[in-house]
């Protein structure tokens, strides 16, 4: 772990611009009077040094440290509350200083488990709104460039409504002000205007980063125009991004013992996304039935058809017990699925794995074709990695994929898996090596076994 100077000194700056400084110091010494009189203006509580690039929500929580014995109610109270102020102001929960650190970083660094849950929460709520606002698009991983920065509009937290956009009490819940700066988080977020912001914000004094030159943007488009390069133990398109690589073989083998527990032969099997066809080399070991595979990339199509390493080509689609039923359609599966309605295929086994996909696309499977497709005593799945390269991320993102599955008619249950990270620590070496970005970073993985509700 990296040795941090948490200390005052050290995270305020002696030239941070005195109203910045203001805040940032009573944020501290989590005096939430003084707090609350200086936050007049939500963009006061997403405030930065300059330097360090601490913000209001990172110093509330770095000021407590380490757990100790000396630690009072009353000291945990106070900075319980300080956290909840900001958030409710609009401090950003995913915002991050100048070693990279989110406010939920350095709570989880820590052991402030209390404050970590505080910004998870946070992230779920702005999340879940977003999606109903905007949509979501998939921003590149933390492991990228420094200077590769973008600003999106962020989900200020509001006292905690009722999902119909009022307070518990029954009270109509106030109108949300959002605008956040999110660099390099890997989590889905959704696109937004954000010029007027800025220009407010700099009238008021206030450090908040500007877009910088734009990333690769990695989308389907994008995607299926790039070449790929199979290559020992994994695939990656011509900007060198991990399309899939054999580290997670491992997880593939456990999600098809949960999707198929009984092992028995017989089974209809639904595959979106082939790739390197791992999964789907352990679903044709049960034999079953039915075995269709949805894949869009001309690369892997041309993989599939030609080379002599793979055994899903002509002849295999040949091999099934009847015309069709085994098959790779060619597509995406936005076109094939409705295909697949229409004919009335159901199975008993349905995996989601794409690439260069955003949230809201998997959200929009699981919605408008699972329940038409999975069986009623059906399984499935999907490969869990929205925002892992980071812990809040995937948190946050764990709650959210939950509630939307239960919106769905689905019920989850998360399996958790330990991922050895001894060749996967650092970028650049051991599994990462050749590959652009870790698009993984966590020692769990949470498996999403879904079923139908009830």
């Amino acid at each position: 772990m990296a040795d941090y100077d948490d200390s005052i000194s050290g995270r305020i700056s002696t030239d941070c611009p005195r109203e910045i400084q203001q805040v940032l110091t009573a944020a501290w010494a989590h005096d939430v009077e003084t707090v609350k009189k200086l936050l007049d203006v939500p963009e006061k509580a997403r405030c930065q040094d300059p330097k360090t690039k601490e913000t209001p929500l990172h110093a509330a929580i770095r000021a407590c440290g380490e757990p100790s014995e000396d630690d009072t109610p009353e000291d945990l109270e106070a900075a319980s509350k300080t956290v909840s102020e900001l958030l409710l102001w609009g401090a950003i929960w995913n915002d991050v200083d100048d070693h990279d650190e989110t406010p939920g970083c350095v709570a989880y660094r820590l052991g402030r488990t209390e404050l970590y849950n505080l910004c998870v929460d946070s992230g779920v709520r702005a999340e879940l709104l977003f999606g109903l606002m905007y949509g979501y698009e998939e921003l590149p991983s933390g492991e990228e460039d420094e200077d590769e920065e973008m600003e999106v509009i962020e989900h200020a937290d509001a006292p905690e409504t009722n999902g119909n956009g009022t307070l518990e009490d029954g009270e109509e819940a106030p109108e949300l002000v959002v605008v956040e700066n999110i660099q390099e988080s890997g989590v889905l977020v959704p696109e937004a205007e954000s010029e007027a912001q800025a220009d407010d914000e700099e009238d008021e004094g206030v450090t908040i980063e500007k877009e910088k030159e734009p990333k690769a943007d990695v989308n389907s488009e994008a995607y299926l125009a790039s070449k790929l390069t199979y290559s020992e133990g994994k695939l990656v398109d011509d900007d060198g991004n991990g399309v899939m690589m054999a580290w997670e073989t491992g997880i593939m083998r456990q999600s098809v013992d949960a999707l198929l527990p009984d092992k028995s032969s017989g089974k209809r099997i639904l595959n979106i996304g082939f790739g390197m066809g791992i999964i789907d080399s352990m679903f044709a070991e049960i034999k079953p039935a039915v075995h269709h595979i949805i894949e869009a990339h001309p690369a892997v199509l041309e993989h599939i058809s030609s080379s002599p390493e793979c055994k899903f080509g002509p002849t295999w689609e040949q091999s099934g017990p009847e015309e069709g039923a085994y098959k790779v359609y060619s597509g995406k599966w936005q076109e094939i699925c409705p295909q697949l309605l229409e004919e009335g295929q159901v199975y008993d086994a349905i995996y989601f794995d794409t690439f260069g996909e955003d949230y809201a696309q998997l959200r929009m499977f699981f919605t408008e074709f699972v329940p038409g497709l999975l069986d009623g005593q059906g399984i499935f799945g999907f490969f869990n990695g929205l925002g892992a390269d980071r812990r809040i991320c995937y948190d946050v993102y764990t709650k959210v994929a939950e509630m939307h599955l239960a919106d769905a008619g689905l019920d989850v249950e998360w399996k958790v898996i330990d991922v050895d990270m001894k060749e996967m620590a650092e970028a650049g070496k051991g599994e990462w090596e050749g590959v652009r970005r870790r698009y993984w970073t966590l020692d769990k993985y949470r498996l999403p076994v879904c079923t139908f509700l009830g």
